[in-house]
């Protein structure tokens, strides 16, 4: 049976992180742009601090369990107890936490905050295996074998190309036609690969349709993750989400422009009904625009978030994506439950930082693999896009006419926004946006006075 080689995605780098606190969004947190909306999307969670690398992958492999495997070079050669297999939860519940976020704001009434304001302008703001004779005729060593979870593991090693290519061939591996250069590269980098495919025996005792995410753990100053060997049987463009835990700063890729998404601008309140549509269509609209690039979605201390798409990973849940550090001799007291109507603390920090970031990439946009390099900035950043939704009440202010008359502008400058952001048409948008209806005239300063002594002296 030949097994289709799904994807040549992982591996290492320094990547350290910590953050500093930026200003406060808030808002309330309505929808998130997570991976589930992409086709064809790997997902990759790399934990490192000083000279020690976690990779998680996830994949969306989909199909017969029996065809399924995996090559990707590693710097070593991994022990068996350096290779995992995790549950999908733990990427799934880091993607929901970091997915760019729709919130929404609600106006209020025109009257009463001019009334607020006028009251407080004086007070202060707050803020598996082959015979070894076959293998060695071809040059290839067998450095390990393992049976982990539900996966059958090689450690391969290999003097040329061709070999290596025949070798896997043999195996049943099913590789894309031009992989021998791009093996022939990796071997010139002293690497060695992790071969992984399903065990179907234990993959049958489990009883799940799903394959579990693996992990790999080992100490390597090198500081890359290859792709090429995945992009040769590729069918079109492919999406990639980075995930890094680190310690002192922001990751960027070393080779390729990092950009930061959009964010932060207004947007039409009917977009909460097509969320998944809008950032699809944005991000395809950057990506053509800016081939090559890898975005920026989110960066920012593990532990709050503002608003919160998903709660912050516990730090078990962070020690099982390979944040190691999080439990070396920790003191964290364990915080009281707050009592009833005391708002709780901000949770102690984890010394976690968290960047996001995607990619959608051929071999043509990112011939190369991906270098990282870390950097000193620690500014919090997320992706967020914002519905203010307008007052539509009927009180009658001077506040009121002046707010009811920016309304217009103001909803033509979202429909600029979200057209130039999507390359939807504007005039199909500016036909959802809301209408106003005429306003009264603005009654005289004597009848507001009498309605609003009529109003106090029937108070309680």
């Amino acid at each position: 049976m030949l097994r289709h080689v799904i994807a040549a995605v992982a591996f290492t780098g320094v990547m350290l992180f910590s953050g500093v606190e930026a200003k406060a969004f808030c808002g309330f947190y309505v929808a998130k742009a997570d991976t589930k909306m992409f086709n064809r999307a790997s997902k990759v969670v790399i934990a490192r601090a000083q000279n020690r690398t976690v990779i998680s992958m996830a994949n969306d492999y989909k199909g017969d369990p029996g065809e399924f495997a995996i090559v990707i070079p590693t710097p070593t050669v991994l022990q068996e107890s350096q290779i995992n297999v995790a549950e999908p939860s733990l990427i799934d519940h880091l993607d929901a936490y970091t997915a760019p976020r729709l919130v929404e704001y609600f106006d209020g009434n025109p009257c009463e905050v001019a009334m607020l304001m006028e009251s407080m302008r004086n007070a202060p703001v707050t803020m598996a295996a082959r015979g070894a004779a076959r293998a060695k005729a071809l040059g290839v060593k067998v450095e390990a074998e393992y049976t982990v979870g539900e996966y059958d593991i090689q450690i391969l090693s290999a003097s040329q190309s061709d070999g290596l290519l025949t070798y896997l061939t043999e195996s049943g591996y099913n590789l894309p036609k031009g992989a021998a250069p791009t093996l022939s590269g990796y071997l010139k980098q002293g690497m060695k690969f992790f071969v992984a495919k399903v065990n179907l025996e234990k993959h049958a005792a489990r009883n799940a349709k799903y394959l579990r995410p693996i992990q790999i753990a080992f100490e390597s100053d090198m500081f890359m993750l290859p792709i090429r060997l995945g992009m040769l049987n590729a069918d079109g463009e492919q999406e990639l989400f980075v995930f890094t835990l680190t310690q002192q700063g922001r990751v960027e890729t070393a080779n390729y422009q990092t950009t930061p998404m959009p964010t932060g601008m207004d947007i039409p309140i009917h977009v909460k009904d097509e969320f998944d549509d809008f950032y699809r269509a944005m991000f395809k609209q950057q990506a053509k625009d800016k081939p090559g690039v890898a975005f920026l979605e989110y960066a920012w201390d593990m532990g709050w978030c503002d608003p919160c798409a998903a709660d912050p990973l516990s730090r078990a849940q962070l020690s099982q994506l390979g944040a190691w550090w999080v439990n070396q001799g920790s003191n964290v007291r364990q915080q009281p439950k707050p009592r009833p109507g005391i708002r709780p603390r901000r949770p102690q920090p984890v010394n976690v930082y968290v960047t996001r970031l995607h990619l959608r990439y051929t071999a043509a946009t990112h011939p190369d693999d991906l270098m990282f390099k870390e950097t000193n900035n620690r500014q919090n950043f997320q992706g967020r896009y914002v519905m203010r939704h307008p007052w539509m009440g009927g009180d009658m202010c001077e506040a009121a006419v002046s707010y009811r008359q920016t309304l217009g502008s103001r909803w033509e400058k979202e429909s600029q926004t979200l057209a130039n952001l999507t390359g939807w048409n504007i005039n199909d948008i500016r036909t959802k946006q809301p209408t106003l209806a005429a306003a009264e005239p603005l009654k005289p300063w004597w009848e507001q006075m009498w309605k609003t002594t009529v109003i106090m002296a029937i108070l309680p």
